[in-house]
């Protein structure tokens, strides 16, 4: 199966031109060594609402597979990522969340206090990610090995899952 991903930056800074996106760039770079076809990249504010409209947009007018954001998922007043994004999921995946925390938790205590969610919308799997790029690096390469896998079971596919 083909996979089709978007990627969406929630940075303020960024929004405003004032800081270049590093952290979305290598979450494209990562995707793209998977053969994801990243067909959508975004810059958005730290603002709920917008977070909450461009992940309903990219899952349910583009039909992407995957949408991978980055920002947003500390303990600030304007870390809402985690927030709009359990607004729109219809099913959390906890396990990879937790993932990402536990083996972060290796690195840094700061991973204690990460509010990143990963869940599905219909049948687009939406992971969010910490906005440095080594956090998206050591985030995203936790996953990774379940990503196709759990992509293939989100559009649909029943056969048995086998052991790797």
């Amino acid at each position: 199966m083909e996979f089709q991903a978007g990627v969406v930056t929630v940075s303020d800074k960024g929004s405003r031109g004032e800081r270049e996106d590093l952290s979305g760039k290598e979450v494209v770079r990562m995707l793209q060594e998977l053969s994801i076809l990243v067909r959508e990249t975004v810059i958005i504010p730290d603002e709920q609402d917008q977070i909450r409209q461009t992940l309903i947009d990219l899952s349910d007018k583009k039909g992407l597979d995957l949408i991978v954001t980055t920002g947003g998922t500390g303990v600030t007043p304007r870390d809402l990522t985690p927030d709009a994004t359990l607004e729109v999921i219809d099913k959390a995946l906890p396990g990879m969340a937790e993932a990402m925390r536990q083996e972060s938790l290796k690195k840094t205590p700061h991973a204690m206090i990460s509010r990143a969610v990963v869940g599905i919308r219909g049948q687009t799997l939406i992971i969010n990610l910490p906005g440095s790029p080594r956090g998206v690096r050591e985030n995203l390469a936790v996953v990774l090995p379940a990503l196709k896998h759990a992509l293939e079971k989100i559009k649909g596919d029943e056969t048995e899952c086998a052991t790797p």
